[in-house]
């Protein structure tokens, strides 16, 4: 088992290295590959690049894009043939928009992405609610919230569009966000109850916002949050990183089994 774990991770390692190098050639200052349009496509945040996964490619390192990203392993269970990863750490609605969307065309036929998160300023309401207390750390939710529904929709809806006008013929999946605490949880130090709660109800606010631009734009919705039930910050078995002092960056993303048993599977159920 250890070997075939080992092989696997292996090829992964390998295919998204000769598809980020080879087919889709060097990158532009942007991040985004310089290339004839591929079949598969993976936009968006870090949720997509994979930080917090650990493993990462060769390339902008700012972008920490790991070879345990659910779209490297997408591309390798399914074989695809061509294969654009642009996704990058912390990018917002308009970095997507101006530096992800080269490798799109006619003949792509899938485009996954999460994005949004970034958008709403969750790592500054992370940062706020880990030192800030929770009167600060509500406060800062809110804002968050207010962002949600005020500029992200029309965001959204700016490059939903321009992701159809590129690649009028694919199937485009758009991943949610999951909760990242489990409540009354395992948790002894840090977030009180109250504050973890409101930091999942945001997500679910800022979830139902994407769900619906989505569907207006014929796009396909991919739920994560029943998938990471059990798994969230706090609970026994969590696919989340907590706060990694040592690696601040990969505070609040998944793990390498939030990728692999969370992510993937909810792409491989619509795609």
């Amino acid at each position: 088992m250890r070997q075939s774990r080992t092989a696997a991770g292996a090829s992964c390692l390998v295919l998204a290295t000769a598809l980020l190098t080879g087919l889709t050639g060097p990158a532009t200052a942007q991040g985004t590959p310089r290339t004839a349009t591929v079949g598969y496509v993976a936009l968006g945040d870090s949720y997509s690049s994979g930080v917090g996964a650990g493993d990462y490619l060769p390339g902008r390192t700012e972008c920490k894009r790991s070879s345990r990203a659910y779209p490297v392993l997408w591309a390798a269970a399914h074989h695809v043939e061509s294969f654009a990863f642009p996704a990058c750490n912390g990018a917002r609605t308009k970095d997507v928009l101006s530096g992800q969307l080269d490798p799109l065309g006619p003949p792509t036929r899938l485009v996954s992405l999460t994005v949004g998160g970034s958008d709403a300023g969750f790592s500054s309401v992370m940062t706020i609610c880990a030192l800030g207390g929770t009167s600060r750390c509500l406060a800062a939710v809110d804002r968050a919230r207010a962002i949600m529904d005020d500029s992200l929709p029309r965001d959204l809806d700016r490059l939903y569009s321009a992701i159809r006008d590129r690649a009028p013929g694919a199937h485009v999946v758009v991943l949610g966000y999951p909760h990242l605490y489990h409540l009354r949880g395992t948790c002894r130090t840090g977030l009180e109850d109250t504050a973890r709660a409101a930091v999942d109800s945001a997500v679910d606010h800022l979830d139902t916002v994407i769900a619906k631009r989505s569907a207006d734009h014929g796009f396909t919705f991919a739920d994560v949050r029943s998938a990471f039930t059990g798994h969230e910050i706090c609970s026994p078995s969590p696919w989340l990183h907590s706060v990694e002092l040592l690696r601040i960056t990969e505070s609040y993303h998944p793990t390498a089994p939030g990728q692999s048993r969370g992510y993937l599977p909810a792409l491989d159920r619509v795609s």
